[in-house]
């Protein structure tokens, strides 16, 4: 008899009372610690939008007849069209990317895993122009085939066509790092557990490797679309109407903003939808290892007679992202006026760059860090919408952001008016998805046994995070950090708009020479913005690699 009660009592565990419903929901309840520093963040990244709804109700009647028009209709298709395609197109470039740079025996994978990343410090509109240049209908490369050829005009790059390629060749960077960091990650015992069930290679890495992935694609493609939506430099080069676009032809042209706000608001409907889709996508599963410590070292795949098929990959896709705008600059450089600028103009907006990017890129990191930790270890519908309207402020427009914060500045806050302060905040609200992407992406690799043994042995929330959490997620926080850092010193509009009055940066520099036309002497600020731009980008790639070498 008591052989039964006993196993009775071990198979059926004792019926929840309200005393321990009531602990259970206490330990699900997230800390003050985090939860009033996110909600702070949040309030922050929602008063751009809290301005542009102010603005466009201003329209009355008008609001409606402005968000149904036919043109409208055509800029949200050309949006989603855009998005889409180049989000696809960026994870199918960067998910092979970084398996050859993590999981093979690819020669020479250390400097491939470096120039794999480097497009993202190659401005877009810089990257458009050269495009221009180079295969425009009357570019470069139409110059070469004229003579033997006789060929006078190339195909139209202009338009969707040419606004795709650009965005792809420069925002993969964003998969490739999140795809890269999960792949050092995994646990190896996956895999081999698969290869123990009979799976070949190709079932193994598509049924045990890939679901893992899983959260890391999503994040990152989430990035590449959302910069797609956000982009004005390209759409306006490659004259595509795009949100972007029409929003900014509507403020130049009219005193009224309202009409602007409006179609403002429809862009940020439109990356509601989109991250929802990313969630929806990205699932309920957990992706940390079974077991931490001294993880065993990934095994190399033997690509073979593969792997110069491997190299060629991947200098095909260095020769077009990194290799051609290179080639362009270098040749405007050569034929242009480089003598235009003084030495120390150019250095004083090198070292206004670097300071910006550095700043900002921690600044941004540790607001993101509270909303990260709630959206992994404590979920709800609270901390559930926190994260999703954290990716707001990388949807808006630059231009709306700077015009919400000049406004703001002016009006309330005069002390923070025309200083770096306001635009670090501008910075922050812009480009918080990507420090938050990438720090949950090495949260949810992180087993929350640790921090609970961490608790138990006396240790509270903020020692937690200082001595635990934080170590472990350093892959993650450098991830974000080297891609703000690295998006920051190429930001054009919050620059202008923010910035104190006579602070120039590189790209502010090179957007005013490109407006003249004088393209030999953006050259030479375009080549140092490259140039200063690696430093993070290469000091990321290294960490990585001291971490799985």
């Amino acid at each position: 008899m008591q052989l039964i009660r006993r196993a009775s009592a071990t198979e059926f565990p004792p019926v929840p009372t309200p005393w321990t419903r009531a602990q259970d929901r206490a330990r699900r309840m997230p800390p003050p610690v985090l939860l009033i520093p996110a909600l702070a963040v949040a309030l922050l990244v929602l008063s751009p939008l809290v301005y542009l709804l102010v603005r466009a109700t201003d329209s009355g009647s008008a609001l409606p007849e402005s968000l149904f028009r036919a043109r409208t209709m055509s800029v949200t298709s050309n949006t989603a069209l855009l998005a889409t395609t180049v989000a696809i197109s960026a994870s199918s470039i960067a998910v092979p990317l970084a398996w050859l740079t993590t999981r093979t025996n690819l020669p020479h994978r250390r400097l491939w895993s470096v120039l794999a990343g480097l497009p993202l410090v190659i401005p877009s509109y810089v990257g458009a122009l050269t495009i221009i240049a180079a295969l425009g209908p009357r570019g470069i490369v139409q110059g070469w085939l004229e003579g033997p050829f006789g060929i006078e005009r190339l195909p139209s790059i202009y338009g969707f066509a040419g606004s795709w390629l650009a965005l792809t060749l420069f925002t993969y960077p964003y998969v490739y790092l999140s795809v890269q960091a999960a792949f050092r990650g995994l646990d190896p015992a996956l895999e081999e557990a698969a290869r123990c069930l009979g799976m070949g290679p190709t079932r193994t890495f598509f049924q045990a490797v890939l679901p893992q992935l899983r959260p890391a694609i999503a994040a990152g493609a989430l990035l590449s679309a959302l910069y797609a939506v956000s982009d004005f430099g390209v759409v306006s080069l490659m004259r595509y109407d795009v949100f972007t676009r029409a929003i900014y032809i509507q403020y130049q042209s009219s005193f009224d903003r309202s009409a602007a706000a409006a179609l403002a608001l429809v862009l940020v409907t439109f990356t509601i939808v989109m991250v929802a889709g990313e969630w929806w996508m990205r699932g309920r599963s957990r992706h940390y290892r079974v077991a931490t410590g001294a993880a065993r070292p990934q095994r190399r795949h033997d690509l073979g007679r593969w792997k110069w098929l491997g190299v060629g990959y991947c200098g095909a896709v260095f020769t077009c992202s990194v290799g051609l705008p290179m080639f362009v600059l270098l040749y405007w450089l050569m034929r242009g006026a480089s003598t235009g600028d003084a030495i120390h103009r150019l250095f004083n907006q090198a070292w206004n760059s670097v300071s910006l990017g550095l700043a900002a890129a921690v600044f941004t990191v540790a607001l993101a860090l509270p909303t990260a930790i709630l959206s992994v270890r404590y979920r709800g519908k609270l901390t559930t919408t926190l994260e999703r309207q954290a990716y707001l402020g990388f949807a808006l427009p630059g231009i709306a952001i700077a015009l919400a914060f000049v406004y703001m500045g002016a009006r309330y806050i005069p002390s923070l008016y025309q200083t770096v302060w306001l635009l670090l905040i501008g910075y922050a609200v812009r480009f918080l998805p990507q420090a938050l992407g990438a720090e949950r992406v090495s949260l949810l690799q992180i087993s929350p046994r640790i921090e609970e043994a961490s608790r138990t042995l006396g240790e509270g929330i903020l020692g937690t995070l200082r001595r635990v959490t934080t170590p472990l997620a350093t892959p993650g926080l450098l991830a974000g950090f080297g891609l703000v850092a690295l998006t920051v010193m190429k930001e054009l509009p919050l620059t202008m708009m923010l910035a104190p009055i006579e602070f120039e940066t590189l790209a502010t520099g090179i957007w005013q020479a490109t407006q003249t036309g004088a393209y030999g002497r953006a050259a030479a600020p375009a080549l140092i913005l490259i140039v200063v731009s690696a430093a993070p980008s290469l000091i990321l790639s290294q960490r990585g690699f001291e971490q799985t070498s």
